[in-house]
């Protein structure tokens, strides 16, 4: 049996990009990004099974959603700024209704796996099954900060030959913005140094599992020799933001 350390591609950056402790306004933003990834979700999986969700149907579920993550983050917003928080929420839906990533699915699951030893987890937000995947940010992203930029490289890694599509709805505008942009290929060099440092981490941190018990599929990768890049130690732009 072979042994291998496994985390998610989240945890990746999250290692290399580390926020301090969330203020209440930043556990609030991770509220909405929950309601909206929720929303987002069945919207998709009702396209998928036939039926057409009215906004209303996805507004309530999202509500739902926003006040189960204020709980949990123990924040209590006057009703008026929740009602605020709730017109994003509408206000991207509106949008992405009429976007290129209405009725596309989200891809399985893939592990990055370096030298057989660490795995990353890697699955982006959506994909056209024939050579483009997407990423989407509530907020304005582009150009992509640091901790984005690493995560959309391990998508990347995750699916060699795939255009890589960041978007933005930002719902911090008024109306809410749609923003697009492909990320240029990886060279070697941000590659090697992308590996490098998963492996690293993954090296502290990661689960330790039997590898033959994970399930792939499986994008395999040689241990680069280069040294690490270094991440900035500054919070990256848009901490605190959810989706």
């Amino acid at each position: 049996m072979t042994s291998v350390r496994l985390l998610p591609a989240h945890e990746v950056v999250r290692r290399a990009y580390p926020r301090p402790e969330p203020t209440e306004r930043e556990i609030a933003a991770m509220a909405v990004g929950k309601a909206i990834d929720g929303a987002l979700s069945r919207f998709g999986y009702e396209l998928r099974s036939g039926r057409r969700p009215t906004v209303t149907s996805l507004m309530a579920h999202a509500a739902s959603l926003l006040d189960e993550a204020l709980e949990e983050g123990a924040v209590v917003l006057p009703g008026p700024e929740r009602e605020r928080l709730l017109g994003q929420v509408r206000g991207l839906l509106q949008v992405y209704r009429r976007s290129e990533l209405v009725g596309l699915a989200r891809p399985r699951t893939r592990v990055i796996l370096i030298d057989n030893r660490v795995g990353v987890y890697a699955q982006p937000d959506y994909w056209d099954g024939k050579g483009r995947f997407f990423e989407m940010k509530s907020y304005r992203a582009i150009p992509p900060p640091p901790d984005i930029t690493l995560q959309v490289r391990l998508f990347q890694l995750a699916f060699p030959g795939f255009k890589a599509v960041l978007v933005c709805l930002n719902r911090h505008a008024d109306p809410v913005e749609l923003l697009s942009a492909t990320i240029p290929p990886l060279t070697p060099e941000e590659a090697e140094a992308t590996l490098r440092l998963a492996y690293d981490l993954g090296q502290r941190f990661g689960q330790e599992k039997v590898l033959e018990y994970v399930e792939g599929p499986f994008v395999h990768y040689p241990l680069p020799t280069a040294a690490p890049a270094v991440p900035s130690p500054d919070p990256p732009e848009g901490a605190g933001e959810g989706a």
